[in-house]
């Protein structure tokens, strides 16, 4: 019992940091590729609530749900624990993407570490210098040291 659990530990932590792989990929090569038609109106100023951005974290909600839901109905197997991993992605690029950058919700926190001021920075560059074609800064959990402020 204890050795699955630390494996399902195991397959959750190596989804999460999986993830900012995938995220990195598709921001990038699909995103700001085919994909634009829908990320465009990201760049910009919102007008609304929603964004058709949007459409592309309830893509990846939706997967999660199905990894959670099939992992449960087939006894609690690793599906579940690759849903699990997925969702925890997920709130974390909520919160640093939508929450402290593009402050979709409105609190009054600013985050106080480097990490976070690190990520932020590298997003806002992203926005400031990437096109439909070209780009910078296509991660969302990780930035490089050279985006310290």
């Amino acid at each position: 019992m204890i050795i699955e659990l630390l494996l399902y530990t195991l397959v959750i932590l190596v989804i999460f940091v999986f993830m900012e792989g995938v995220a990195w990929f598709l921001h990038k090569y699909v995103m700001h590729g085919f994909g634009w038609v829908l990320h465009k109106d990201h760049h910009y100023p919102r007008k609304g609530r929603f964004e058709k951005n949007d459409l592309f974290g309830l893509f990846f909600s939706l997967i999660s749900f199905l990894f959670i839901l099939t992992g449960i109905l087939s006894g609690f197997d690793f599906k579940l624990a690759i849903g699990i991993g997925i969702m925890l992605y997920g709130i974390g690029y909520f919160l640093v993407h939508d929450v402290f950058f593009h402050k979709r919700i409105k609190i009054n926190y600013r985050p106080k570490s480097s990490y976070l001021d690190r990520i932020l920075n590298a997003h806002g560059v992203h926005h400031a210098k990437s096109t439909p074609k070209t780009g910078v800064s296509f991660g969302f959990l990780y930035a490089s040291k050279k985006y310290a402020v």
